[in-house]
């Protein structure tokens, strides 16, 4: 590819830099999580094994996992939505972690963004019910929604200390965060295990750390779900990136797709001209939420919100001709042709 087909991002202020260990190989892992797989590139210092290293990203996987898998019977998140109203739940530190994140996005995108859709994801066919070929009928959706057009669901979620409240049909999903974090968290693992040079990857959400043994970043090319004449790759040197859209999870139909990103104000999928979402920051949890909060917002709220608070974020746009990027100024500020 020549070099004018390639745009290159550069974090403004890029983290300090962790030295590679001397003489240190790189060494690639890989594997199947949450429905998907992962892959973490490191560079090992000495007295660290692979085994080491592997071992701690298989715990931080399967912490999630058991926290925060709708998938999973015994999961803490699956406890709390089958509980009755009223019952109060003292959650890990992790799931209270991504909770009060989610619910912070969620008061601050007025319900653009809610983890309390459960009910809405199943009824979709994009949770453990499995797939489905045509929307749900216009009353099992108002059904759905009626805990959440209540008073908005997540404000329903009351927090004291330790202790969460089922209100009665709060169903949460964290499939628009889980992953994120779940980077995050193997991240911090390899961290206290002495490894500060790693590129972690799951699903496609990144957080790279720290440098190559040539020190170079971790040069990473963004998803580019309709085609681009030209790649856009970035550095992840202390940088996290989330892609939100509707490649990989989705249903056609009368010439519209509907994807698995809904809208917690309509309780449908979002309006297809979104395609898909990008969004830079310093850690993927914030990144992956991000993510779908401008998707749902769409690009002119999408674009205002994002403007304001100085995220990063690129959405891509079907359009009749061709596909329309458009970037906030903070992710143009990255931008080296």
């Amino acid at each position: 590819m020549l070099a004018s087909e390639r745009r290159v991002l550069v974090p403004p202020r890029p983290a300090l830099l962790s030295p590679p260990p001397a003489r240190a190989p790189l060494h690639a892992l890989c594997g199947a999580t949450m429905g998907t797989t992962w892959s973490v590139k490191l560079l090992l210092p000495q007295g660290v094994t692979v085994g080491a290293a592997r071992g701690e990203v298989e715990a931080a996987l399967a912490q999630v996992i058991a926290a925060m898998s709708q998938w999973e019977p015994a999961s803490d998140l699956s406890r709390y939505n089958r509980a009755p109203a009223g019952a109060w739940h003292v959650l890990p530190a992790h799931f209270r972690r991504v909770l009060d994140h989610a619910l912070d996005l969620a008061g601050d995108t007025d319900g653009a963004y809610d983890p309390t859709i459960g009910a809405l994801v199943d009824l979709w066919g994009f949770g453990p019910g499995g797939p489905r070929v045509s929307p749900p009928a216009a009353a099992a959706i108002a059904a759905a929604m009626a805990p959440i057009r209540a008073q908005g669901g997540w404000a329903r979620v009351a927090r004291d200390g330790e202790r969460v409240l089922q209100p009665g049909a709060a169903r949460l999903d964290f499939s628009s965060i889980a992953k994120g974090y779940a980077v995050d968290l193997v991240c911090e693992r390899l961290a206290g295990l002495g490894v500060h040079c790693h590129l972690v990857e799951i699903g496609g959400e990144l957080r790279g750390e720290g440098v190559k043994r040539d020190l170079q970043p971790w040069w990473v090319a963004l998803e580019e779900p309709l085609g681009a004449a030209r790649e856009t790759v970035v550095a992840l040197h202390g940088l996290a990136v989330a892609t939100s859209g509707d490649a990989r999870r989705f249903f056609d139909l009368g010439g519209r797709r509907y994807g698995h990103t809904l809208d917690p104000r309509t309780g449908s999928p979002v309006d297809d001209r979104v395609a898909a979402v990008t969004v830079l920051a310093r850690d993927c949890m914030t990144a992956d939420a991000q993510a779908t909060a401008l998707t749902v917002l769409g690009p002119e709220a999408g674009m205002a919100y994002a403007t304001k608070r100085h995220i990063a974020a690129r959405f891509i746009l079907r359009t009749a001709k061709r596909p329309e990027e458009l970037v906030t100024p903070a992710f143009a500020l990255m931008m080296e042709d």
